[in-house]
């Protein structure tokens, strides 16, 4: 396991030293992590409701709701981990751009195998959600 430092303090004492970088961190743990997070609830809760209120006939389809919200709750646990490595002392410039500015950390980089990941997810979702409504 990694650990990695944020301005040579570990990730759970670490605190932000000003507004900027304070609301960077938000926006990208935001857009990031509460994106695929959010999916999931909503994931689990369409399983629940499809459970809950449909007859018997649909509980395949509800259980593949299900599965599908675990397996991208298990890629947003990846593309957490890396998200706190780009903000670590390892990713980190020494000195901000001249031309660029500020600098957080590693520059914003979508997670490419991971968009592929949930999109294989959701595509494979997508013909087996069919397969089942046409067999009800």
């Amino acid at each position: 396991m990694h650990h990695y430092t944020y301005k040579g303090s570990p990730k759970a004492s670490y605190i932000a030293t000003d507004l900027a970088e304070l609301v960077e961190l938000r926006a990208r743990q935001r857009t990031l992590e509460g994106a695929y997070m959010r999916s999931t609830l909503l994931l689990l809760g369409s399983a629940v409701l499809i459970i809950k209120l449909f007859d018997a006939r649909f509980y395949n389809i509800g259980i593949m709701f299900g599965v599908l919200a675990v397996l991208i709750s298990v890629l947003a646990w990846f593309r957490r981990r890396h998200l706190n490595r780009d903000f670590s002392d390892q990713k980190r410039p020494a000195t901000d751009s001249p031309t660029h500015g500020r600098l957080w950390g590693a520059p914003f980089s979508t997670a490419g195998w991971i968009v592929i990941g949930v999109s294989l997810l959701v595509t494979a979702s997508e013909i087996v959600l069919v397969v089942l409504l046409f067999q009800i």
